[in-house]
């Protein structure tokens, strides 16, 4: 598949890919609970910037990178949201944009961490885009439970996850965690620009947030959100929905079928990448 496959140019602006899916390792090391740090390089080229992250640790096959993590908060009557930053104005290059932007735990949370498979160009991600942060479930999914006890387009509520401890559907461990497919920020959205998000409520992240300065801002109750597209090729990995993924030790961990990449939802890591330019008008 090629680069522009990957990366689909949005209607009436153009942008450079150059040296976005990351670069070699620059340092590691551990931190406490179930977070570390991984700071990579900044490759060079063009680009708008070094973008600090946190997402899901990658841990076997191709994926260049962490899927970004979504930090998440639980509003009075029990419903699960992602936090969408305040709309804040920057410069870049030169010129006044808008962000979507805000300082939380020890980064800044923004929506230039969605700068991949073209999801940024979805509505829903605009940064100035006032949307329903609510996680919703998805109009499909490939966990029972989901689509016996729930329907699609209602709002993820604590309670449906009541049994997080004991759930389980043959695939790995019973007990290591509950998930659901969602989406976010994507009501009255068609399928191609809907954003699919992965939710994990499990014991392991509510225990590694005790030690863990991000993880006590970013989730709530155990739960933890990752925006579910692989950062190798775009495709959607799942959680537990592939007996096949006990072939690569990843039955605990989310599996992506199409190139096996796997990643670690309970390690959650520091990265970074370069950003796209600000995107120019057809014609500047």
């Amino acid at each position: 598949m090629s680069t522009e496959d990957k990366y689909p140019e949005p209607t009436s602006r153009r942008r450079f890919v150059k040296g976005v899916v990351g670069g070699a390792a620059l340092s590691a090391f551990a931190a406490a609970g179930a977070a570390g740090i991984n700071l990579t390089t900044s490759p060079t080229g063009e680009g708008g910037g070094l973008i600090e992250y946190y997402g899901v640790n990658v841990v076997g096959g191709p994926a260049p990178r962490p899927m970004p993590q979504i930090p998440i908060e639980i509003d009075d009557e029990g419903n699960v949201l992602g936090v969408w930053p305040p709309v804040r104005e920057v410069t870049r290059q030169g010129e006044t944009v808008a962000v979507a932007q805000m300082r939380l735990g020890d980064i800044t949370y923004s929506s230039e961490w969605f700068q991949y498979c073209g999801v940024e160009t979805f509505p829903g991600l605009e940064p100035t885009a006032d949307r329903d942060n609510h996680f919703r479930y998805a109009e499909s999914s490939q966990y029972d439970w989901q689509n016996q006890e729930v329907s699609p387009g209602d709002p993820v509520n604590v309670d449906d996850f009541a049994d997080y401890r004991t759930w389980g559907n043959e695939i790995g461990q019973p007990g290591v965690g509950k998930p659901a497919s969602v989406t976010w920020r994507s009501e009255g959205a068609d399928a191609a620009s809907t954003i699919p998000v992965l939710l994990i409520r499990s014991d392991r992240i509510g225990q590694a947030a005790r030690d863990d300065a991000w993880l006590r801002a970013s989730t709530r109750e155990g739960f933890v959100a990752i925006l579910n597209k692989c950062t190798h090729f775009c495709c959607v990995p799942g959680y537990k929905i592939d007996p096949a993924s006990a072939r690569f030790d990843a039955e605990n961990e989310i599996y992506c079928p199409c190139h096996q990449s796997v990643y670690n939802p309970f390690t959650i890591i520091r990265q970074s990448f370069v950003a796209f330019p600000r995107p120019e008008e057809d014609g500047e």
